[in-house]
């Protein structure tokens, strides 16, 4: 057989993409009883695939990027990818309506699963994913959800369902929205158009926000001070040189916190649980439990060890974020943002200067 016969015979082997859609196909099946994919279904799944693909390739440049003493040696490639569990994941993700490709719908987390050596994907719901959520599962959902920053020069007077008011309600005027002056606090109102003695007013003062904010919340995102890293070629890796001030988007992050309280506070129906939203909160609590033996693990021989899990506060963008490994401070490098401050709601490889509204 000559050359050109073999190769003409020669199985081509399938894409990344393709097995990747594969395993999705395959657990649709299973899950559904049905093999078929809706055309939403599958954009849905290439869409995972896409933003997956950048998110492992983005985090393996950082692996590389880390001194030989503090690096992994499992590369963040496919390879190393639990294949299995994340096309189930997917799946329950896509069931239920979260696109990746979507501003602050779900955020991807590569992290390592010792017990297996492979990758498992943490799935961060966004401010926007977290209101898909509560919308259709939730057990008496609003007819509209209303959320508002509140300053110093702006006039609120909150008005409490009692015996001369039949329902919450509130007066609330922007007296100078060029100057609002420094904010309060916030509030957010449920209204049921039908039904508006069910209407809900809740209030949070600054300090209640900011309860909400990450322990160690990036000053990217919240403002304030950062450590100031420089290259210096005698030593050949970036060392810190002092601090530096970082304005942030700190009325952005209070905004959303309250944004994500208010659709939190709608209660789940056990009536409409199904098979994805357990196998959603399934994955809450393993990447939970992953980042609280990563904690340990980085503070086992140091006299604290302070966890703050992952998912509320928020983002803590109102209440949530989740954390992401840090880089050690002793190594010389420059610290990787942390993905608690997915309180803000920010794709994990994505640039921390970047407008708030593409988070």
């Amino acid at each position: 057989m000559t050359d050109q016969n073999q190769q003409a015979v020669t199985k081509k082997e399938p894409t990344q993409s393709e097995r990747f859609m594969t395993k999705v196909i395959a657990e649709f099946g299973s899950s559904v009883g049905e093999v078929a994919l809706t055309n939403f279904q599958k954009r849905l799944a290439q869409n995972y695939f896409i933003a997956l693909d950048s998110v492992l390739k983005t985090t393996e440049e950082k692996r590389l990027k880390k001194s030989e003493k503090y690096r992994d040696q499992l590369p963040v490639t496919w390879a190393n990818v639990n294949m299995d569990k994340l096309s189930r994941d997917v799946v329950a993700y896509a069931r239920i309506g979260f696109d990746p490709a979507q501003p602050n719908h779900i955020n991807l987390v590569p992290f390592k699963n010792n017990n297996t050596g492979k990758y498992d994907i943490g799935f961060i719901e966004g401010y926007r994913g977290l209101e898909l959520k509560s919308v259709k599962y939730g057990l008496d959902v609003p007819d509209h959800v209303t959320i508002e920053l509140v300053y110093s020069n702006d006039y609120f007077a909150p008005i409490k369902k009692d015996a001369n008011h039949p329902q919450d309600s509130y007066e609330f005027e922007i007296k100078n929205p060029f100057d609002r002056g420094m904010i309060l606090g916030g509030f957010y109102y449920h209204s049921y158009t039908k039904v508006p003695e069910k209407n809900k007013l809740v209030m949070m003062t600054l300090k209640e926000i900011e309860k909400r904010k990450p322990d160690h919340a990036s000053p990217e995102f919240w403002g304030g001070e950062k450590d100031k890293w420089e290259w210096d070629p005698k030593a050949n890796k970036n060392v810190k040189k002092g601090t530096e001030k970082v304005e942030g988007w700190y009325d952005k992050m209070c905004w959303k916190t309250i944004y994500r309280a208010a659709h939190s506070d709608i209660t789940i129906d056990s009536q409409k649980i199904d098979d994805d939203y357990l196998r959603l909160k399934q994955m809450e609590s393993e990447f939970a439990e992953a980042e609280v033996e990563r904690e340990i693990g980085a503070n086992a021989n140091k006299n604290v060890i302070d966890i703050t899990p992952p998912g509320e506060p928020e983002e803590s963008a109102s209440d949530a974020e989740s954390s992401v490994p840090q880089q050690n401070s002793d190594s010389g490098e420059q610290p990787e943002m942390n993905f608690e401050d997915f309180s803000s709601d920010v794709p994990p490889m994505e640039s921390a200067g970047s407008s708030p509204e593409t988070w």
